[in-house]
């Protein structure tokens, strides 16, 4: 399986950066993990949109995946009672 690569959008740096270090670093697993495999086991589809998520913790990263241009978006980072507003 081909690589992704994994681009995060402005507004979403800026809500991973004003997450506690503790949980920022294993978001930022996550999302990187996403370049190996976009749509993984523990990652749902969420049925309004073309969109995923992805659990970690009391957080969740909502990304969309371009299979033609082979990127991954992350398009929000926050917690779970924030992030489907």
């Amino acid at each position: 399986m081909e690589s992704y690569r994994v681009l995060i959008k402005p507004s979403a740096a800026k809500e991973l950066e004003a997450i506690p270090n503790k949980d920022r670093a294993r978001l930022a697993t996550k999302i990187a993990t996403r370049a190996g495999n976009p749509r993984p086991p523990g990652g749902e589809k969420l049925s309004a949109q073309e969109e995923y998520r992805v659990r970690q913790g009391r957080y969740r990263v909502v990304y969309s995946i371009s299979d033609a241009e082979k990127t991954v978006l992350v398009v929000k980072v926050a917690h779970r009672r924030e992030v489907y507003r």
